[in-house]
């Protein structure tokens, strides 16, 4: 296929790369701050939090982690209503420019030395600034590919979005590792650990150029040409389209758990149970992020080939299945046995990762579907993701049981599972439906039939 069509607006294969490249930078640099923070959070404890015991520090550099994901919902309001009623490319912009200036106060911020009790809560303001970008973009990147990609290869389309998501986590893991073995610890608190997050502020820039030359979807243009937009999408979603935030926001809870174990908390569980080092943490996480930028694609491809439903069932099948035997294995202390364990989860992560965002996003009807993914996204990641480090980290010190994080998995799995059986097959479907055009004129049946 050279080209699509939607109305009378053709889209090139070059703009369509163009485009995909657009949609994939902000989630890149949007998941680059936040790994890092993850990455560092034993420094950033002790920057922060100097005065409480170690446990008790990282504990309050995970709740200020979830803080974040609790302002989520707010941000996919704000963003879902303007992606829904001025358009995908202006929420594109705004989100990436917001999202730099969160993680630009956080790098600058002075320690705990320096201004007390003022550095824990300008850090909260800062994830509290990320955390409401975060609410939009999501739902931002993957309406705009998914009504930019072509029915057939939807899914390798939206694939690219996670691919930014996760090559944002491979750079990270890869400055921490080198900032470890380049700086030694009193280095990394004293300073350097600034450095990732002042990274930001370029890449964005960056990203906010390329999302600047970009024109908005055509599915988007056609609703506007046809005066078809919602002037309430968010009252619409739950008014007309509630089951499929529901089952929306089960697909994501059992992507964003999966994607929160494997490649934010495995490296601080690696580090504080299993015994590594902070580099060796490191590397294992850049074995999980490799892994999955190599299949997130294919994954993508399988769903074009053999429906979204397949692809998803097989991974909660295998997460159900093998994340007790691979956290024991993992606890084994071995290398190898580090090293294994992490590819297999981050191979099974990458198969949902590949596959949920053109499932979702197929789910719901033009008029509203920025407003859904935000929504939907955003709860299950306040609810229930953006708890997991602090959640898995209190029981595992509570119970003294290190299958903590594979028994959370399992549950995951099992919402995946029970959530996808409720689905329809989407794979190839049109986007711009009928019901689009029907909801804003039904007064004019002559203006719809002639589309």
């Amino acid at each position: 296929m050279t080209e699509r069509e939607v109305g009378s607006s053709p889209v090139s294969e070059k703009g369509l790369k163009k485009n995909i490249v657009a949609g994939a930078i902000g989630v890149l640099v949007h998941w680059f701050d936040w790994a890092v923070y993850a990455y560092m959070a034993t420094t950033i404890s002790h920057v922060f939090f100097p005065q409480q015991d170690e446990t008790a520090a990282l504990l309050s550099v995970f709740a200020v982690f979830a803080i974040a994901f609790f302002v989520r919902p707010l941000g996919s309001l704000i963003f879902g209503h303007l992606g829904d009623t001025l358009g995908r490319k202006k929420t594109l912009s705004i989100v990436i420019v917001t999202m730099a200036a969160g993680t630009l106060l956080l790098g600058i911020i002075p320690s705990y030395e320096s201004i007390g009790i003022w550095a824990p809560v300008l850090l909260v303001i800062a994830r509290i600034i990320q955390g409401i970008a975060a609410g939009g973009e999501f739902g931002s990147a993957a309406a705009f590919l998914a009504e930019y990609s072509p029915p057939r290869k939807r899914g390798f389309g939206c694939s690219w979005i996670e691919f930014g998501s996760v090559l944002g986590f491979l750079l990270a893991s890869i400055l921490v590792s080198v900032m470890f073995a380049v700086f030694d610890q009193a280095q990394i608190e004293a300073w350097a650990w600034r450095l990732p997050f002042l990274i930001t502020v370029p890449l964005a820039l960056v990203g906010l150029y390329i999302r600047s030359r970009i024109e908005d979807t055509p599915e988007y243009r056609q609703l506007q040409e046809m005066g078809a937009v919602a002037e309430a999408p968010i009252r619409e979603v739950f008014q007309k389209n509630s089951k499929q935030f529901f089952q929306t926001v089960g697909i994501e809870i059992f992507m964003n758990c999966t994607f929160y174990v494997v490649l934010v908390y495995l490296i601080t569980y690696q580090e504080q149970i299993v015994g590594l080092t902070g580099g060796q943490a490191a590397l294992l996480s850049t074995v999980a992020s490799l892994t999955a930028v190599v299949i997130i694609p294919l994954s993508g491809l399988a769903s074009d080939r053999l429906g979204r439903k397949p692809v998803l069932l097989v991974a909660g099948g295998l997460l159900a299945l093998m994340s007790y035997p691979l956290f024991v294995y993992m606890n084994t202390g071995s290398q190898m046995a580090g090293f294994l364990s992490t590819f297999a989860l981050s191979a099974i992560l990458a198969l949902i990762l590949g596959t949920h965002a053109a499932t979702v996003a197929e789910l719901f009807p033009t008029r509203t579907r920025q407003s859904g993914l935000s929504m939907a996204y955003s709860v299950a990641g306040a609810f229930f993701a953006g708890t997991l480090p602090y959640f898995n980290t209190w029981l595992i010190s509570s119970t003294g049981n290190e299958m903590v994080p594979a028994f959370t998995l399992i549950v995951v799995a099992l919402v995946g599972l029970a959530t996808v059986y409720t689905i329809p097959e989407t794979r190839g479907i049109e986007l711009l439906r009928d019901s689009d055009l029907d909801v804003a004129h039904r007064d004019s049946p002559p203006r719809v039939a002639a589309i």
